[in-house]
């Protein structure tokens, strides 16, 4: 015994020996903690990620939600990992979650957050729409969330008509559908706000407003005039300006009984 406290008492005596010690140790102790990290990077862990596109202001219940196997090292962003922290919560009013997608800290909001943002206050019993929009047909990105706009159906119809070529004659069809239509908010390809950020200037992609579900069931029923060849056409007013901004209304009889015509209509 007293042969062995005599020879670590040499080695540690040895300033060379507890260097090449102390290099050892501090290698290995690197190892492994490197180990431990990379394993921790690619072992996968279980993530929540949604089953199919939620819209603005939807709370999401479990149908809402899927899992997968993900490695932590691949994981971007403030994702959120933890499914408690997303269950029955709200998606934020100037996000939409596309289905597949993981979820992210800034697209997930609480209930008060929701009741408290403008965007998402419409009346009970209307229907959220979202219009297909460039900058072009929002005349240089100049419709802004608040503003009224009137919407109008283009379609090309074909007539049986006698002409100097004794055949078809094709005519635009051009007629204003709704009235008063009040823009809740203008979203990118992305769902993200338009003017959320004006320094970092987006592309619209949408816009979206709410309508009575009759008048929802019209403007779907238009975007699938493929064979007429439709078109939405939202068109700014100055409604906005006047301090009581008129009601939403169909403009006229006419185009809706046109559209329930040329497809097929449930309603009795």
């Amino acid at each position: 015994m007293g042969d062995l406290v005599s020879q670590i008492k040499n080695i540690t005596s040895n300033k060379n020996t507890v260097t090449v010690l102390g290099v050892i140790l501090a290698i290995f102790v690197i190892y492994v903690a490197y180990t431990i990290r990379v394993n921790n990077a690619v072992s996968p862990i279980s993530v929540p990620y949604a089953s199919q596109q939620i819209s603005p202001g939807t709370q999401i219940t479990s149908e809402y939600i899927a899992y997968r196997n993900v490695p932590p090292g691949l994981l971007k962003g403030k994702v959120i990992t933890n499914a408690n922290a997303v269950l029955n919560k709200y998606v934020s009013p100037n996000s939409i979650i596309p289905e597949g997608s993981l979820f992210y800290e800034s697209a997930v909001i609480d209930k008060d957050q929701v009741e408290n943002n403008t965007t998402l206050n419409y009346p009970n019993g209307y229907v959220l729409y979202y219009m297909e929009v460039n900058s072009f047909s929002t005349y240089g990105n100049s419709i802004y969330p608040g503003n009224y706009i009137d919407i109008y159906l283009k379609a090309v119809v074909k007539f049986e008509a006698e002409s100097q070529y004794n055949s078809d004659a094709d005519r635009v069809m051009l007629d204003k559908l709704l009235e008063n239509v009040k823009v809740l908010a203008v979203k990118d390809a992305a769902g993200d706000a338009v003017f959320e950020d004006l320094d970092n200037q987006k592309t619209p992609s949408m816009i979206v407003f709410a309508v009575p579900e009759e008048y929802y069931i019209l403007l779907k029923k238009s975007e699938f005039l493929s064979r007429y060849e439709s078109t939405l056409i939202p068109v700014p007013t100055n409604e906005s300006l006047k301090d009581t901004p008129g009601e939403l209304k169909l403009a006229t009889e006419d185009i809706k009984n046109w559209i329930n015509t040329v497809t097929f209509w449930t309603g009795e």
